[in-house]
């Protein structure tokens, strides 16, 4: 930030002129004021816009700050094409100016624009200008209307009352030289008057708005929150703005009552100096960068990125990846995209958090906010940037940008140009930079498949996973495909709590026996985006031909091997079911409603018994992900996912056979239904379950291990009784 440039005039020129800027504007001397009230609609819709529309007073500076500019803009414009009237308002370059008199109570705005003549002062500021105004005033009286339509009436200026109760307008057309004063108190109508007050006068065209604030909002006279607002709106405004500001500096001055010092030789006494407090008052010039996105990318230096991004997202490092474009055709906008190497801290609770967000949004430089819902889509949250359009209109609310046609295109391409971010790291040669993306931000990208399926292809390729041949490396579904066997047509996968719990699964063991390779989902988030993936389109090698392949649950009811498909396997496994028909029954009836369903399994190779689910089962991981989020205490949650758990028994497990024999031969006694338990029991833990009845598994363990211990292994205390003491023989005595 700098001073007001030395070889500019400064404004106003004459100490009585910025008098009259910062005190209460006088009436014109000669012309009487005309008096006008606004049409009956117009003020309707005006007290909607200074109660409802905006949720935060402050944003009156931009509107008017963005009306300044663009009638500078238009005064850049005539000025190539038209002669003015006169060519002494032609002196200054158009500028904002703001000054805010804490004395006076009053804060102006000054712009050097092409100002308005008295029909511009009636069309602009005595009416709102579209022919809807009255249907939707009607709207309004009937209570159907929707307040954010207000957007669409060019309202910027009225934006003034939010904080003052009186407005004054002092305008110099550049087209005729004249100028007039328009004035409201309290929005309840307006005058207009031709002011011919030589300390009126202004030397430049131009408009000043002189506010008078009211007591409620009296932090707007404090001319450091001015400047703070101007920064935060309007630091890219194309045209200069400044903010007047006193402050106080430190100046050096000879010490009166001081002696002098002593002096060598002939030298006078040099006099003491001091320091004394002086107040200044200056014009700060508050937009001192032009913004990064209005340059070409090739002429911006990478240090001036990592400047840019630090500053628009409070970040110490330098961004992970970066995209600077602009957009033509349908829709023009520019655009500045950041990744940020590690997750913002406001994501770190919740992914989801709308603290995170942290797009700027700018229309025509002047900023709108960086908090909207919608402007990117959730799970984007950790990108940070800036958009300058120049098609969104500046005068309208949160909602009416929300719901703009335009505002989804430009969604559209950010989406894109984001992955065209993340599929640049994941293509480089070195992955160590992909790998610490995939570690901050992996989850974003999983949520981005189950929020939206028209990028699920293109983001699939982007995803990472531990597998049973990866060891303690994340490999991408591309990797796993190239190793699959020939004859396999899908990828495998299981879910479980971590790496460890999949890799002693007993669903497993019998793909590991076959050297099959397994995907594992370790976070309840993985499934719901496998489910939602259900393909993913790939090739075995760079030559073959692309095909989609299906993600299949090992876990899941009716899951078989390319192995298990033949007709002799089938019998076989038929032939089984019938030996076992019996002994099936009596183990469903001994869980009751435990499981939904006993079979014999064709998985299980080392284990005596697993739990799967049905078709329409979770995992035991997203059970209890589903158990921790429910807002109730329903148990029909619970009765149905008992119902989706299906008990496989290993027909060639010792334990099972020994048991089949027991219960063939009759023992259905309590210590063979405490086996059966004990079988349900072991597949809970090492499917991942929590097992209800702590209480009744430690009884069970406790008999079992009481049965397995023999006589002849029981302590000395419990063994035969050591021989006792000869008797000696006693007289009985009555």
């Amino acid at each position: 930030t700098a001073a007001a440039p030395a070889a500019r005039p400064a404004w106003p020129a004459a100490p009585v002129r910025m008098q009259a800027t910062s005190a209460e504007p006088k009436a014109a001397a000669e012309a009487p004021a005309e008096k006008f009230e606004f049409q009956a609609e117009v003020g309707r819709v005006m007290d909607i816009i200074i109660n409802s529309l905006y949720s935060h007073p402050e944003v009156f500076l931009r509107e008017l700050v963005s009306n300044a500019s663009d009638a500078c803009d238009k005064r850049r414009f005539l000025s190539l094409t038209t002669e003015a009237a006169n060519e002494d308002i032609t002196k200054l370059s158009p500028e904002i100016r703001c000054r805010a008199d804490k004395d006076a109570g009053t804060l102006t705005i000054f712009d050097t624009g092409v100002g308005m003549t008295h029909d511009e002062l009636m069309k602009n500021l005595g009416s709102i200008a579209t022919s809807g105004t009255k249907k939707f005033t009607e709207a309004v009286g009937k209570g159907n209307a929707d307040v954010s339509q207000i957007g669409q009436f060019g309202v910027g200026f009225y934006s003034a009352f939010l904080v003052a109760d009186r407005v004054v307008v002092q305008t110099r057309s550049f087209a005729d030289g004249k100028q007039h004063r328009w004035e409201s108190v309290g929005a309840q109508g307006f005058t207009i008057s031709k002011e011919e007050d030589p300390e009126l006068l202004l030397e430049n065209c131009g408009t000043k708005i002189t506010m008078h604030i009211k007591d409620g909002q009296l932090e707007f006279l404090e001319p450091a929150r001015i400047l703070v607002l101007l920064q935060k709106y309007s630091e890219f405004i194309d045209f200069p703005i400044y903010n007047f500001e006193t402050r106080t500096v430190m100046e050096e001055v000879v010490d009166e009552d001081a002696e002098p010092a002593d002096a060598e030789g002939d030298e006078e006494k040099k006099p003491k100096m001091k320091k004394v407090p002086k107040t200044v008052e200056d014009w700060k010039l508050v937009n001192t960068q032009k913004p990064i996105w209005l340059r070409r990318p090739k002429d911006v230096p990478e240090d001036e990125y990592a400047e840019f991004y630090k500053a628009i997202s409070k970040d110490y490092e330098e961004p992970a990846a970066r995209s600077h474009f602009s957009a033509e055709g349908e829709v023009e906008f520019r655009s500045v995209l950041f990744l940020p190497k590690r997750l913002p801290f406001e994501l770190k609770q919740n992914m989801f958090d709308e603290s995170g967000r942290c797009m700027r949004l700018y229309v025509k430089r002047v900023f709108i906010s960086d908090k909207f819902d919608g402007f990117l889509p959730r799970w984007l949250n950790f990108i940070r940037g800036v958009v300058d359009s120049e098609d969104l209109p500046l005068n309208v609310s949160r909602e009416i940008l929300q719901q703009s046609r335009v505002l989804r295109v430009i969604t559209k391409r950010l989406t894109r140009k984001s992955i065209d971010m993340f599929k640049e790291l994941a293509n480089k040669e070195d992955q160590e930079e992909y790998k610490l993306f995939w570690g901050e931000f992996g989850r974003y990208i999983k949520a981005g498949i189950i929020d939206d399926s028209d990028y699920a292809p293109e983001l699939s390729k982007l995803l990472r996973f531990y597998t049973s041949k990866s060891g303690e490396e994340q490999v991408s579904l591309e990797s796993y495909i190239s190793r699959m066997k020939p004859d396999q047509d899908s990828i495998y996968f299981v879910s479980a709590d971590n790496k460890k719990a999949a890799e002693a699964s007993p669903v497993m063991e019998k793909l590991r026996k076959l050297d099959y390779e397994v995907v594992y989902f370790v976070e309840p988030i993985d499934e719901i985006c496998g489910q939602n993936l259900s393909t993913f389109t790939g090739k075995k090698t760079e030559d073959g031909e692309e095909k989609d392949y299906r993600l299949v649950d090992i876990s899941k009811e009716g899951f078989e091997l390319a192995e298990e498909k033949s007709e002799e396997a089938k019998e076989e496994k038929k032939k089984i079911e019938e030996e076992f028909k019996d002994f099936v029954s009596f183990v469903k009836d001994t869980l009751g409603e435990k499981v939904g369903k006993v079979q014999l399994s064709t998985r299980l190779t080392d284990s005596p018994s697993a739990l799967v689910q049905s078709q329409f089962g979770v995992s035991p991981t997203m059970e209890k992900f589903m158990k921790f989020n429910s807002a109730s205490s329903d148990t029909s949650m619970d009765s149905f996912m008992k119902t989706a758990r299906i008990l496989e028994l290993n027909p060639n497990h010792p334990i099972v056979q020994n048991l089949k024999t027991s219960v063939d031969s009759g023992n259905t006694s309590s210590s063979a239904a405490d086996t059966v338990t004990l079988l349900y029991d072991i597949a809970m833990m090492t499917g991942g379950y929590a097992i209800e009845d702590m209480s009744g598994f430690a009884k069970r363990i406790t008999n079992v291990m009481s049965n397995s211990v023999s006589a002849s292994d029981k302590p000395a205390s419990s063994a035969e009784p050591k021989e006792e003491a000869k008797a000696v023989p006693t007289e009985i005595v009555e």
